[in-house]
């Protein structure tokens, strides 16, 4: 992953890459010392059986900073920053499934108390950190932080959920950083003039954009529901009503977003370049994410019987 974050040979994206190996490298670390320390105390090696209090603090901490969860989440939004769009997705994606993958395998040994801390606190820094940004790709790392709260809140109940989270935003956020890397997108100043490149695209990003921020009847709104509902189940509802609460700010910069992508330009005294609109057709994969992005509700019954 290090050469696809500093291929554009910029000084921020070495910064970036340099951020990201220090990270990774410096959570591998911890990772290993977890299971050393676990078979000093109980002679077993095996990393889904850790039994010694200090071991799953450790292990806590390591896959929390590979996730990037707060509050170990403070190098996610720079790499992302430093990132071209599509190194952006693959770190925002496929470099999440391996730690959560080990979350999984480890998390019925993980105190779920320290867990729900931690979820609540990604859901309310992801939240808040992402209302003043300008920067698309620092929107999309706190968002990330933010949806890694509601997966890790219910780990320790249902990891089914967790990895039915993962999937739809990954899902989600796959159709996004494809259309902005389709209008070459960085900033929401040029956000607001792409409409007249691709009214259609941008009508789809728009929809895209209010389904990731979970407001029914689109795909987003599926994980959460049935979250809240198992946490209810759980007898935590005060949990539930929490990061319900705190999914709202992630709801004010998404709708901020959605609202740069459509026609409506906010006032403002300078003026901005129309750009040219274009008559390419839209690529096959971006028309299915985006459809599938905004129209799997309806199969939420399928789900909750199984």
């Amino acid at each position: 992953v290090l050469p696809l974050i500093s291929k554009s040979h910029q000084p921020s994206s070495h910064e970036a890459a340099t951020k990201y190996f220090l990270t990774q490298a410096a959570a591998s670390t911890l990772l290993l010392f977890s299971s050393m320390t676990n078979a000093w105390h109980t002679g077993q090696w095996d990393i889904t059986q850790l039994t010694h209090p200090l071991s799953c603090l450790i292990l806590t901490s390591a896959i929390a900073m590979k996730l990037g969860l707060a509050p170990f989440h403070f190098w996610f939004p720079e790499v992302l920053q430093g990132s071209p769009l599509t190194t952006g997705l693959l770190l925002s994606t496929a470099m999440k499934l391996p730690p959560l993958t080990l979350l999984l395998m480890t998390s019925h040994s993980l105190n779920p108390n320290l867990l729900t801390c931690m979820a609540i606190l990604s859901a309310a820094l992801g939240g808040w950190m992402g209302l003043n940004q300008t920067q698309i790709r620092k929107i999309l790392a706190f968002s990330s932080i933010s949806h890694l709260g509601w997966m890790i809140v219910i780990i320790s109940y249902d990891p089914k959920l967790t990895l039915l989270n993962f999937y739809l935003y990954a899902l989600m956020t796959t159709a996004v950083f494809l259309v902005l890397n389709t209008n070459k997108t960085l900033k929401l100043s040029t956000l607001m003039t792409t409409w007249t490149k691709n009214p259609s695209l941008n009508a789809m990003l728009l929809l895209t954009l209010l389904s990731l921020a979970g407001l029914p009847p689109l795909t987003g709104f599926l994980p959460k529901w049935l979250i809240i509902q198992e946490l209810t189940k759980q007898s935590m509802a005060p949990t539930a009503v929490v990061i319900s609460l705190l999914s709202l700010l992630g709801l004010y910069f998404y709708l901020r977003l959605a609202y740069c992508a459509t026609i409506t330009l906010p006032p403002h005294t300078t003026n901005h370049m129309k750009q040219w609109h274009t008559h390419k057709p839209t690529n096959t994969s971006i028309a299915i994410l985006t459809v599938t992005s905004t129209m799997l509700l309806p199969m939420s019954p399928m789900l909750s019987s199984v």
